[in-house]
Order: C-alpha cells, then structure tokens, then sequence
C-alpha cells in the first residue's frame, strides 16, 4: 500500500475583534462560528430552547458567544473572551474584547498578539469614538492590518454611498496611524451577507468576504525577520555531561555552529546543538520553545539573554521612554516603587514622570502628571539593572514589558518600549541636555527676592508636578543649583545672574504661583506634552 503525503500543516490566525454596544459583533462572530462548523451540538440545541430565542425568525447567533448571564442583562461584553475554530484552510484565535471607553485595557489585552484586528462599525451610526479608540489601540500594538465589517447593511437597504461614507470618515482618521493594510468589507451579521458566502444584494461590491479575508490574509510575524534573541528562561543541567539554556525564541533564527552572545556580560561560543524533546534541530526560529548547548563552558543565567554574534544587539538601559496603558484603579505614581517584567527579567523600576497623555478619541497629546485607569500617556521609566531592549516598533517581545505592584503582585501597566534616552547610549561626561532629559526640565533661576511664603508655594507646585526644585537665600547657591540641572528659587537680596525674567506679581498666593509657572512654560522651561506630537507615533 503505497504511503499518503501528510496533510501541509494549517496557519494560525489571532485576530482581534471590538465594536460598540448594539453593532453586532456577538452575531458575526456567532454566524461565523456556526457556519465554520466551530459550535458543538450540544450548545446550539441549548440555544435553540433557550427562552431568549424567539421561536421565530432566525438564530440568534449573538447567544453562541455572550455565554455570561451579566452580559445578556447589561448587552454588553465585559471581558476579554477567546474563540477557537477552523476552516479548511486555517485555523484561528479570536480575541473578542469590548469597544467602549472603561474597558481600553481588556482591549489592549485582547490585541496584544493579533495579527488582524477587525472593527466592526454599524452601518446607521457611522464612525463612532469606539472605532477610533480600537484603531488606535491596534496601531500601538503594532498589528499590521485592519479589516472594518460595516455591518448591518441590511438595515440602510445595502446603499453602496452609505459603505462609501464610512471609508471615508475612518481612512481620514487613521491617515496617520500606521498599518500595511486596511480592508472594508459590507456585511450583514444577522443576515449573512458577505460572511461566508457572498452577498447578491451587493453587486458594486467586489472584495472578499469576511471568512475569504481571514482565509488568505497573509501572517506575517515581524520577528521572523527580526535579530535572534533568546531570553533564557532555565539553566538545564541534570548531569555533569548537559548543560543548557532553555527558553523561548522572541525573534530570528538559530542553526548549530551559529556564534552568540550572552548579554550581559558579552561573552560569545557557539551553538553546539539544538535540544527539543523530540530530538534535536537543523534549525530553530520564534515562537520556538528550544534548550541550546554552547560549544564552550561559559556563565549563563537565568534572565540573561542570548544574541547571534553577526547581528544587532539589543540595547543595554537603565532609563527608557515608553507608552503605557494603565490597568489599574489606582493610578499610577511617579517616583513610586514598583516591579517590571521585561522578557524573562524582573527588576526594580521607577516611573520618573509622565511626560504626557493621548486622547485616544482624537489622537491629541495632552500635559499630565498622572495616569488613570484605562489612559494611555508616554512615560519615563528608571530600572534599578539593566535590561536587554528593542523598541516596540522593532520586536514586539522584546519592546514589552508589564509593571507589578510589588505587595499585591498584580499587574498594574502594559508598556511598549519607544527608545532608550541618549544618556544611556555613550559614556562621558553629563552634558546639560542629558540633565534635562532625565529630570523632565530645563534649569533655571527665579528670583523671589526676601519672598519666602510664595517661593514655598512655588517649590511645592514644582515638586508635585516631578521638578527637581530647591529655594536659597543665596545668589552663589543658586547659580550652583542651576548648573546642577536645579529649577532654583532665590530669595536673596542679591539678583543671581540669569534669572527668568517674571511678569508682575500682584499676589503671594497660588496666582502668583500659576503666573510663575506660565512664565516657565512660555521660556520652555518645563517640556510641555507637544514635545512628543513631531516624534514617532506614540
């Protein structure tokens, strides 16, 4: 009997899913599911009694996805929820998150690992702040595509200008927002048009349809191509004869003979083999899961990382810019304590300030001294050891990291690493530039002079916003502080040399005190939020 050729193994597609309340998103995501055959009998019997179904009219397909009783009762999806099921073709992950405002960090959660998301838009109610706030979240996530269902066609009696409008309004918004591709396609959750098979109530409409799409869209994974890094997860040595370095690939591609480093301390061998425990490898490459024997006995630990000696390292931080998406109720406090885990490493970290937060409805940057639940803001974090980093645009496992409360140990921030700051790039003296960075200002002397009520005031307001702030009664001391990187408040008799130059204080009170603050901002003193609008996306 002559020998069958085994079946091409299928792809793996994640894609996420958000919407509004009432945009249908349960009954697509239920059609699709019923119609790829992906629902149990069991469970459409069960719905098919449910008394939530009306015994007539069509399936209520929403109910083979809104499992949860509270859901049904509020209409809305409160969590993260995965679907698994395949085609023929592929096999897929659907990440259904809610859309609306309170629930940005489940979406994030739900988008982290997508290749695709998809945002579904109700074809009466146009571009609403939900398909905005989803969009943006996938571009900061860095998932390369975006398809936008516009469903419930059925209910504008399928016009072609209606479908035109919708493109229209989101292509404007996400104009600067980065994607390779974004794909509309006219739908009907309820109906079934252009879900799985294609509408004929849509005859101007010649793209895929929606199951088409997620059929043939290409997966591309960014760390294919990405530098090797392996983060190492254990040290393996049952024997005095092994010893290897298991973890799992971030990036790249690994064959035996390959030299590599191990960060930190530099150190280079060569693979020697490639250990899995069905046998050993020709070649390994992300996401991979590999134990790696080195040719030469050299120090590798936990938490250390490994990279191929012919390609781009990583950088080595102590300080770093970030985006942040911030999970918790409390929120969050600059010059706190707290837990960052990068990779297979965890250290202590400080978030130094927050330079500024994005209104994630009109992508506008907004001045803040603090983030709350579910904002987004870019930040300046502190680790007390360096960490082996790529930027989040670079190497999406690389350039993530997680904050932890260090008490409770729950996860309070998601955050995509922007850059390294330029002082942890070269060695050498501090230069003034360097000072302003770090401390989130320019210096700079104030002269109060025999003023002390209202330069305490200021030195208060200046504290609490994250200055490295100091009042003197002395000329010389000032002019010290401000060479030190200082905003210092003199109340001497004598004018320090270069003083900011103030408009006429009418008060000694918090006027007085938002006139000074002004004035320092107006001198480019204190970095406002538009800094960060002329940089790379956020």
């Amino acid at each position: 009997m002559a020998a069958t050729a085994a079946a091409p193994e299928k792809t793996l597609l994640r894609f996420s899913t958000a919407g509004s309340v009432d945009d249908g998103k349960s009954t697509l995501i239920g059609r699709l599911l019923y119609e790829s055959r992906g629902v149990y009998e069991d469970q459409l019997a069960s719905i098919e009694k449910s008394g939530l179904n009306r015994s007539t009219g069509p399936l209520d397909y929403s109910l083979l996805t809104d499992g949860l009783k509270a859901e049904r009762e509020q209409g809305i999806t409160i969590d993260v929820a995965y679907r698994y099921f395949s085609t023929a073709r592929r096999k897929f992950i659907i990440a259904d998150t809610p859309g609306h405002e309170q629930y940005t960090r489940n979406m994030a959660t739900g988008a982290s690992t997508a290749h695709v998301a998809i945002v579904l838009i109700d074809a009466r109610k146009g571009v609403l702040p939900q398909s905005k706030r989803h969009a943006y979240i996938a571009s900061l996530l860095g998932i390369p595509r975006v398809a936008v269902a516009v469903n419930k066609m059925d209910l504008v009696d399928f016009r072609p200008d209606v479908f035109e409008s919708i493109q229209a309004d989101f292509l404007a918004f996400v104009r600067e927002l980065r994607f390779q591709e974004i794909v509309f396609i006219p739908i009907s959750a309820l109906e079934g048009d252009n879900v799985v098979a294609r509408s004929e109530r849509t005859p101007w409409f010649h793209g895929p349809t929606f199951l088409d799409y997620l059929e043939t869209v290409p997966v591309e994974e960014a760390s294919d191509a990405a530098p090797f890094r392996m983060p190492v997860q254990y040290v393996i040595r049952p024997s005095l004869d092994f010893r290897g370095y298991a973890g799992q690939i971030a990036s790249g591609s690994i064959r035996p003979g390959d030299e590599v480093r191990v960060l930190p301390s530099g150190r280079a061998a060569r693979v020697k083999e490639i250990a899995t425990f069905d046998g050993n490898l020709e070649e390994a490459f992300a996401p991979m899961s590999v134990t790696l024997t080195l040719t030469s006995e050299i120090d590798v630990s936990r938490g250390n990382m490994l990279v191929r000696a012919d390609e781009a390292a990583p950088a080595v931080a102590r300080s770093f810019d970030a985006t942040l998406v911030w999970m918790n109720d409390a929120a969050l406090e600059p010059g706190r304590s707290y837990l960052l885990k990068h990779t297979t490493r965890q250290v202590r970290a400080t978030v130094r300030n927050v330079r500024c937060r994005v209104d994630v409805n009109t992508l506008e940057y907004e001045a803040a001294r603090e983030l709350r639940l579910n904002e987004i803001g870019v930040v300046t974090i502190d680790v007390a050891r360096p960490i082996f980093l790529d930027s989040y645009q670079e190497n999406r496992i690389t350039g993530a990291f997680i904050l932890i409360d260090p008490f409770s140990n729950a996860t309070l921030a998601a955050g995509m690493i922007r850059g390294v700051l330029r002082h942890d790039q070269h060695r050498g003296p501090v230069s003034a530039r360097e000072r302003a960075d770090r401390l989130g200002h320019d210096p700079a002397v104030i002269w109060l002079p025999e003023r002390r009520g209202l330069a305490t005031l200021l030195e208060r307001d200046l504290f609490a916003q994250g200055a490295a702030v100091s009042v003197t009664d002395s000329a010389a001391n000032a002019r010290v502080l401000q060479t030190a990187g200082l905003i210092a408040i003199a109340i001497s008799e004598e004018e320090p040399s270069d003083t900011l130059i103030l408009p006429d204080l009418a008060s000694e009170d918090e006027a007085a005190v938002e006139q000074i603050m002004k004035a320092l901002e107006d001198a480019g003193v204190l970095h406002r939020a538009e800094r960060f609008a002329g940089g790379e996306g956020i």
